[in-house]
């Protein structure tokens, strides 16, 4: 899977912005305030809507009005997405459209339209596998038939239990509607971090856990899972805590009598090893970052806000790097970022500006600027070109 572009309207400071031909590895810079954390909270909204429901998901929220761009209230939130998604074998370009605004009776958000639709063939508008309307709607049953016409596809007639339902989370529990399955599967295995050094450290729990918490608080499991049962990924994050972290020259991992790992980490200053609870915050984060991101079963989406935080400025290349493989192996990852010297990683195709205009957000691709394209041509690094000031007019600079 790999999202392509999103449309944003009327939800909080995204009045009407769009990110379009978005890479595997997506860089989101701006002023604080800008709109980073709203992106990735958008995509938080999504994954709530599909578990609760669009009115819980809001409510958690502080409600429709709070949500709705100010000043808007009374107009539909719309999110839109296009992504690839391999269905029956055929890599599709899917669009899923959602539009939420206030029943008019009872004032409760409920879902004025969803759609999922793609093209069947290589010519011709793309064909609504899945179309709802206040709980009511319908599902194509045999979408991977792509030799038979539209018109002898069977259309199966659905009402949900309630219209602040989405479609995609009743009918993609049947395997019979693909497009919507693939799609539910998807939006549950995002990861949408939010890490807390204080409860990554590792500890004496029990436990199993194959994959790492949003808040990083099952991290001895996972990291004793990578070690029982895939050495090779356990290894490799070893090493990399070696190579990267300043100071830890070993980094050793020693089982106890009843399963459970305790790591001991070798520094050049001290004769003998001590164990993880004694180490920095920045040697704890990207121990925990390493694991996530050598995870055997890389997440369709991971978004990360603000990696650079306790982390020694000169890990932060090397960090970017990792991200940057993560994404390669399968994993699309959304980042924000002020950090320069992580920016300095990347390429300008990577990193989109994120600036207020008229108090609402617009978002633009550096590499849409002819200005930073010539300076990063000419041997200038994308950090210090932020650093400079020289995004800041990136919207009024569009080629």
């Amino acid at each position: 899977m790999q999202i392509e572009s999103i449309a944003i309207k009327n939800y909080r400071l995204f009045r009407d912005a769009k990110l379009e031909n978005i890479p595997r590895l997506c860089v989101l810079v701006g002023a604080n305030g800008t709109g980073k954390s709203t992106l990735f909270d958008v995509f938080s909204f999504l994954k709530d809507a599909l578990s609760m429901n669009v009115a819980k998901a809001l409510a958690k929220r502080g409600g429709y009005r709070e949500v709705a761009s100010r000043g808007f209230a009374n107009e539909p939130i719309e999110i839109t997405l296009q992504f690839r998604l391999e269905i029956t074998g055929y890599d599709r370009l899917v669009t899923y459209a959602l539009k939420i605004r206030p029943d008019k009776k009872s004032g409760r958000p409920v879902v004025e339209r969803e759609i999922l639709r793609y093209k069947r063939g290589a010519y011709g508008a793309p064909f609504r596998f899945l179309d709802f309307s206040a709980g009511k709607g319908y599902a194509i049953t045999n979408e991977e038939d792509f030799s038979k016409p539209d018109e002898d596809l069977t259309r199966e007639e659905q009402e949900l239990d309630s219209p602040d339902i989405l479609a995609i989370k009743g009918l993609g529990q049947f395997e019979r509607f693909k497009a919507a399955s693939a799609f539910r599967l998807m939006i549950e295995n995002w990861h949408i971090s939010d890490f807390h050094v204080s409860e990554a450290r590792p500890s004496q729990e029990d436990g199993f856990a194959e994959h790492l918490s949003t808040r990083g608080d099952n991290l001895p499991l996972v990291a004793n899972y990578l070690f029982e049962h895939h050495r090779d990924r356990f290894d490799r994050v070893l090493h990399a805590m070696q190579r990267r972290v300043p100071g830890v020259s070993v980094v050793e991992p020693k089982q106890t009598e009843d399963g459970r790992l305790v790591l001991r980490f070798q520094d050049g200053s001290f004769k003998d090893p001590f164990i993880a609870r004694h180490v920095s915050d920045g040697t704890i984060k990207m121990f925990a970052y390493l694991v996530l991101l050598n995870d055997p079963k890389p997440y369709p989406l991971l978004a990360v806000e603000e990696p650079e935080n306790q982390l020694y400025p000169e890990l932060l290349p090397e960090l970017a790097e990792e991200f940057r493989d993560y994404a390669e192996r399968g994993g699309q990852v959304f980042i924000s970022t002020h950090s320069p010297d992580f920016l300095n990683a990347l390429t300008l195709d990577e990193i989109y500006c994120l600036r207020k205009d008229q108090g609402f957000t617009t978002i633009t691709r550096a590499s849409s600027s002819e200005n930073l394209r010539s300076l990063f041509d000419a041997g200038d690094l994308p950090g210090y070109l932020w650093k400079q000031g020289l995004f800041e007019g990136l919207n009024k600079d569009v080629s």
